[in-house]
């Protein structure tokens, strides 16, 4: 009886068990964004369009109406009407080479640096971890960067701006 008792007690736990090994969906993303997830739970910095931003921060971006936005360049996906967007400008990369751009809300994002929008390297975006929807990673140049946010369907977003490790 007492065997019985163990055994079936055991098999009670066994989905538990497995459930907690489980990975965390903020551990699917093709790259960690552990660093990114911190800054975003850590109360980041509130800044609004058309602010000064930094790399290696997590930031609470005040969005405007799309309607209220002046982008630096065409954003390569059309933004839909009734969205939010910023524009915030990073007034130095210091050293060229690749960087995360992550949002902690659906959106979209360019990275513009000498007039063009920089080009994308990888995407990597997840429905189900709370603290960040997508990171695009870029190849920028040293030199200033303006950030541009469009197709944000609230009035704020967590974002953050970090060299690839």
């Amino acid at each position: 009886m007492f065997a019985r008792l163990c055994l079936a007690s055991a098999l009670l736990l066994l989905p538990a068990a497995a459930q907690a090994q489980e990975p965390n969906a903020c551990d699917k993303f093709k790259w960690s964004v552990a660093r990114e997830k911190s800054w975003f739970e850590a109360a980041p910095q509130k800044i609004a369009s058309g602010d000064a931003a930094q790399v290696g921060k997590g930031y609470a971006v005040a969005l405007k109406p799309l309607a209220e936005t002046a982008f630096a360049k065409t954003p390569a996906r059309a933004p839909k009407p009734e969205t939010f967007a910023a524009l915030l400008t990073v007034p130095a990369i210091d050293k060229p080479g690749l960087y995360d751009i992550t949002l902690s809300g659906e959106g979209w994002i360019d990275a513009v640096q000498n007039g063009a929008i920089a080009r994308t390297v990888d995407f990597s975006g997840l429905v189900g971890c709370a603290a960040v929807r997508k990171s695009v990673r870029y190849q920028l140049e040293s030199g200033p960067l303006t950030v541009q946010i469009s197709n944000v369907a609230g009035e704020s977003v967590l974002l953050a701006i970090a060299p690839v490790e």
